[in-house]
Order: structure tokens, then sequence, then C-alpha cells
């Protein structure tokens, strides 16, 4: 069991020695969170959610009917279940997608994740890629991860621009949607 004051909130977590960071919440996943300012406007995605850290801070803030927490493994989304009811944050939207596949929502203000960047690129591509389309004029999209020039990179070329946060030894990157589409002959 976990348990960290997040943003006001004291949380307590239930995890699994095959989820991302078991033994403790992930500092890259914090780091992230310090730069989330959530309204009670919001429509949020946790984009690859794990046991729920971010959807479910994120539902201390939102009402738990506008969070969607999505995941490609069954055993990450058993535990954001759980620790859903633990939180005491019924109503959040948890979805078993590969990436946006299931995800039928768009017109998020707010897309946060922490991707797998450990072995190449193609997650976090498809994620900022996709995730263009899926963000509400003036949404904004959050990424963690340890390397910065691939990222900045992509962001810009996607999104135009990108505010690149560094804490901790984390690249928190902060991309506006600021245009109508996103067309794929740009990246």
């Amino acid at each position: 069991m976990l348990e960290k004051t997040i943003k006001d909130h004291a949380l307590t977590f239930e995890t699994h020695p095959k989820l991302f960071s078991p033994s403790q919440i992930d500092k890259g996943t914090l780091a992230m969170l310090s730069c989330i300012n959530f309204t009670a406007e919001d429509k949020v995605l946790d984009l690859g959610c794990g046991y729920g850290v971010v959807g479910i801070t994120a539902a201390k803030h939102v009402p738990p009917g506008n969070v969607f927490m999505s995941d490609i493994s069954e055993t990450a989304l058993k535990y954001a279940r759980r620790n859903t009811d633990r939180n005491k944050v019924d109503g959040i939207h948890i979805i078993h997608s590969n990436a946006y596949q299931n995800i039928n929502e768009a017109g998020f203000t707010i897309i946060a994740s922490n991707p797998p960047y450990h072995a190449d690129f193609s997650v976090p591509k498809l994620f900022i890629e996709k995730g263009f389309n899926r963000l509400a004029i003036g949404g904004k999209f959050y990424m963690v991860t340890k390397r910065k020039d691939w990222y900045k990179n992509k962001f810009i070329a996607i999104f135009g621009g990108v505010r690149v946060h560094e804490i901790d030894g984390y690249y928190i990157f902060e991309a506006e949607r600021r245009t109508q589409s996103y067309k794929k002959g740009k990246s």
C-alpha cells in the first residue's frame, strides 16, 4: 500500500509488482502533476493510467465523471478500479484501450501521460499524434520523460510549440492545442 499527499489530498494506492513503479509513486508522475492545474470544468484523460495516480488525483479536483483513465494492461485497470474505490472517486471512466483505440471521447481539456519510453518512440509518438485531435481547442497535453530532444521536436511538429519544465531530472512537456486540426503530413 502506498500513501502520498498529492495536491493537498491524502491518497492511498494498492499496486502490484508487475506494474510500473510498484514500490513508490513515480517521481516523474509527481513532477508532471506539479505542473498541472486542474479546474472543476476540466475533462481529463489519464493515458496509460497504471494503477491510477494521475486520474484519481484529477478526480479530487474535477467531477469524477469528467475523468477518463485508460491502459492496455488488464492488471493496471484492476488496480486502478480498486484505487478509485479506495480513494472514494466513483464515476471515473476506466477503459481498456491500446492508446486511443477504445476511447470514443474527445474534447479533453487535459491529457496526461507518463508513457513507456525506455525502448523506442512508437508509443509516445502515437500518443502525441493522435492526442492532438482529442483535445479541445485550448486543451493541454502533458507528458513526462527522462529524454528531451525527440519529445520536444515531436511536440513542436504536432502542436506548433511546447513548454518544457525540468524537475528532478525529468522533462515535463506542456503543449496546447491552438489550431483546428493536425494534418499527418506535418509530422
